[in-house]
């Protein structure tokens, strides 16, 4: 049985009986509860509320077995030698026995005069999809979104946009800190009513709550 454990922001750990993998731990999160006793780590891109790279190396310091992978600027600036690979899209693998396939390329555009970063999309044994900061369709079918609610670079009508356009049977929230309790509830009630409308059960996972997928 596989749960997944959601922390504040874009954080989530997944479990299957003694195998851990930890997704985007940044500096939002819950990070000694999301990397105690992980195996890997996967991380979308470099901005630190994706990842902390002063914990993350800590932690990969701590434990030699602990791996990461990350797009390659990111993978190249840990400076962790064999613990960190560099991955891209088109790319499959596995950590910590779950299957990833990589889809993505670039972060979401905030404004052309932001540059734009490496972004990795994650599909987690063909069911979990983690986009990071983007709203990258997939090529295959996912039965979890993880669904980046409210950003700088995004829109509800983005986050709506993508729920509608992967058509997942289920979605809940990532990307959410920046979001106060009233903005999270007008967000949320426009992108339940327009999930429901197209086959898709979204549901609010509190931080630090744990789900089975």
């Amino acid at each position: 049985m596989t749960t997944l454990t959601k922390f504040t922001h874009s954080c989530v750990r997944l479990d299957d009986g003694d195998q851990t993998l930890v997704i985007d731990p940044g500096m939002f999160s819950e990070l000694d509860a999301a990397l105690e006793s992980a195996d890997e780590v996967l991380i979308t891109h470099e901005h630190p509320d994706h990842v902390d790279i002063d914990r993350v190396r800590t932690a990969a310091r701590a434990d030699p077995r602990l791996r990461i992978w990350a797009p390659p600027n990111l993978a190249a600036a840990l400076d962790l030698g064999d613990q960190v690979v560099a991955v891209t899209p088109g790319e499959r693998f596995e950590a910590s026995g779950f299957g990833v396939e990589v889809f993505g390329g670039q972060h979401g555009l905030l404004h052309p005069t932001v540059p734009v970063v490496q972004n990795n999309c994650y599909l987690i044994n063909e069911t979990i999809y983690h986009p990071g900061d983007s709203v990258i369709v997939p090529t295959k079918p996912v039965r979890l979104l993880l669904l980046p609610i409210h950003a700088p670079w995004s829109s509800t009508a983005d986050a709506m946009d993508f729920v509608v356009s992967v058509r997942p049977p289920k979605a809940i929230q990532i990307h959410d800190a920046l979001l106060n309790q009233y903005g999270m509830s007008i967000v949320e009630g426009h992108v339940a009513r327009i999930s429901g409308e197209h086959g898709v059960e979204y549901t609010h996972v509190d931080a630090a709550s744990t789900i089975v997928v």
